[in-house]
């Protein structure tokens, strides 16, 4: 059944924002369980007994099989329904969740994880894609803000959440938190959410949606292997060139079919092509030069865990305040997507320098950058993800919450892995240990002057790094910016 009219006329429906909220605690839960998991490593290798490998694969299991499924999630959500893979999304979530709190071993946990992926998937695609549905146009921009500063909530929150969780209950009290949540959201999505499918029903795309699930899994496989194994390893040259050879298969036959699960015309549109572009470079900048500022706090400055996230908190904060208040809606909106998305890009990239050039000098410059982050990434994040929506048709809101989602683990595997090796080569090149990891070169280093010039090292590495996320940054901007400034001035269609 196609959506209900009073889902698509003008004044969107009369409960669009208890249904945002109801969509905005489900996009947080999973969200939260991307970081939670990091705390409880030390917990989970003492009452599991969990080998090294195991640890990495409870948390790749999660993030291989949600960003393997994004784009086949969203297809199906356009097809078969959004709110029946809302609430399917939910149950698994909630499922895995179970199983995973209750574990006794790893591979359950290994399991249980994997199933929360396909949950995490669903839901990350069908709440973006009702958002569309529920709002008229004009309120896109402040809603989409929402949605997105919940992004950053659980970014900033999951840390947080999981200290505190550990510090009073067992490991497995960081999953069971979902299910009153997922309760919740069940009993919401049932009662509120309205039905909303593509009209035409284009037949399903079985090769295409297995095609672009072992493509990309295979992509960010080979991406958060390359750091460990070596970039030049059998490991990860095999799995890079499974991805580029079954994606290019995925391209070939969503050209030839009538009905493809990812319309390639897409890419012929300046917007969309212009939001993909900045989209991958945003992430690639912060995704992966806040995960060395976490290291610098906890290893340089000296701070704690649970220290270490409240003084990243700022950056998360600063989002959510300006994109609640509606305040960054409103200034995208007076200055348009092209202009919105440079300026955001250029504070962003700013607050990386400036934590690049004062890094060694304690946290009161580090503050001033996370902040110029916050105030940027809280006006370009959701002017993307709005040029993205609005550049396909309404009927395939799925798949372009989908490609959204798709482009956001890219990004931020592909800025966490290289960011790491600029990091890694640059720290290698500066001290003659032959540990290539901080806390292994501090505990070779024989005094303490040894000790300060590798900390030292690690931090000119650190400058390098975040430098390059910025140059990143930055160009994201120029080129989102041009591309859919010309995109504006010429119709769209290159």
């Amino acid at each position: 059944m196609s959506a209900p009219t009073a889902v698509t006329v003008s004044q969107g429906h009369p409960q669009r924002w208890l249904i945002l909220g109801v969509i905005c605690l489900a996009q947080l839960t999973v969200v939260l369980d991307n970081t939670v998991l990091n705390v409880a490593i030390p917990s989970l290798t003492r009452e599991l007994g969990a080998a090294t490998s195991d640890i990495q694969w409870m948390i790749n299991a999660y993030s291989l099989v949600q960003s393997g499924l994004l784009l086949t999630a969203g297809s199906a959500a356009d097809r078969y329904g959004r709110k029946k893979m809302l609430i399917a999304g939910l149950s698994l979530f909630g499922v895995g969740s179970l199983i995973a709190g209750l574990a006794d071993s790893t591979g359950q946990l290994i399991a249980a994880r994997a199933g929360m992926g396909v949950g995490g998937a669903l839901l990350l695609t069908t709440t973006l894609a009702v958002v569309m549905q529920i709002f008229a146009p004009e309120e896109h921009a402040k809603a989409i803000g929402i949605w997105a500063a919940v992004n950053a909530l659980g970014f900033a929150c999951g840390p947080l959440l999981g200290g505190f969780m550990l510090d009073h209950f067992w490991w497995g009290a960081i999953f069971l938190v979902n299910l009153p949540v997922a309760a919740v959201g069940l009993v919401a999505a049932v009662t509120l959410v309205p039905e909303s499918k593509n009209p035409r029903g284009d037949r399903p795309d079985l090769l295409g949606a297995l095609l672009s699930t072992i493509g990309m899994a295979s992509l960010v496989f080979a991406i958060i292997s390359g750091p460990e194994h070596g970039w030049t390893s059998g490991r990860v040259l095999l799995t890079a060139a499974v991805a580029v050879g079954v994606l290019a298969g995925f391209a070939y036959w969503e050209s030839r079919i009538e009905h493809p699960m990812l319309d390639l015309q897409f890419f012929r549109d300046r917007r969309f092509t212009g939001a993909i572009a900045g989209a991958v470079l945003i992430t690639f900048g912060m995704g992966g030069s806040l995960f060395l500022l976490t290291q610098h706090m906890q290893f340089v400055l000296g701070y704690g865990p649970l220290e270490a996230g409240l003084r990243t908190a700022p950056l998360a904060l600063s989002i959510v305040v300006l994109n609640f208040s509606g305040l960054a809606a409103k200034w995208a909106t007076r200055l348009g997507n092209p202009a919105a998305i440079g300026l955001g890009m250029a504070l962003m990239a700013g607050g990386l320098a400036s934590i690049a050039t004062v890094a060694s000098g304690g946290y009161a410059g580090t503050l001033v950058g996370l902040l110029l982050i916050g105030a940027g990434a809280a006006v370009a994040n959701p002017a993307m993800a709005h040029a993205i929506m609005s550049s396909i048709p309404p009927e395939k809101a799925g798949i372009g919450a989908g490609i959204n989602g798709t482009v956001a683990e890219f990004g931020q595997g592909l800025g966490v892995a290289v960011l790491g090796a600029v990091l890694s080569s640059r720290f290698a090149a500066l001290v003659s240990v032959a540990a290539s990891s901080l806390p292994a070169a501090l505990a070779e280093a024989g005094s303490a002057g040894e000790k300060v010039r590798i900390t030292e090292a690690f931090s000119s590495g650190l400058e390098s790094s975040l430098l390059v996320g910025a140059v990143a940054v930055l160009a994201g901007g120029v080129v989102a910016a041009a591309l859919l400034r010309r995109a504006e001035r010429g119709g769209g269609a290159q």
